[in-house]
């Protein structure tokens, strides 16, 4: 089974989310929004695929990276969540939640070894 197909999203604290994504945006022309940004790609073998990567500064007093004390946590994107989570139960990863289903797609985070928190990602 193919686990990780991509990554969906890096997420970092920073002390001006809002000042910090001007930033980027005058000086390096990146098209930002209230959540940061995102980028659109196609595949490089199969230019039917299609995906996007989402940028994102957070104040850095959130609490959505917790237990993990990190100052980032990164997104991947996944095939078949709930199958996979179900094999890493098996393999004894550290789960945190539920998986939480939106309408852009379902959501788990898990540990790694490091405590480096991680959110895996099914897009609908």
């Amino acid at each position: 089974m193919k686990k990780v197909t991509g990554i969906g999203g890096i997420f970092f604290k920073c002390k001006d989310p809002k000042a910090l994504k001007e930033w980027y945006k005058t000086h390096l022309g990146i098209d930002v929004n209230e959540y940061g940004a995102t980028f659109d790609w196609k595949g490089m073998t199969d230019l039917n695929s299609k995906g996007s990567l989402t940028w994102s500064p957070t104040p850095e007093t959130t609490n959505y990276f917790e237990p993990s004390v990190k100052e980032f946590m990164i997104n991947y994107t996944v095939d078949h969540l709930e199958a996979l989570v179900e094999e890493l139960k098996k393999e004894n990863v550290e789960i945190l939640d539920e998986i939480a289903v939106y309408d852009f797609g379902k959501f788990i985070h898990i540990l790694d070894p490091e405590e480096n928190k991680i959110e895996l990602w099914e897009p609908m």
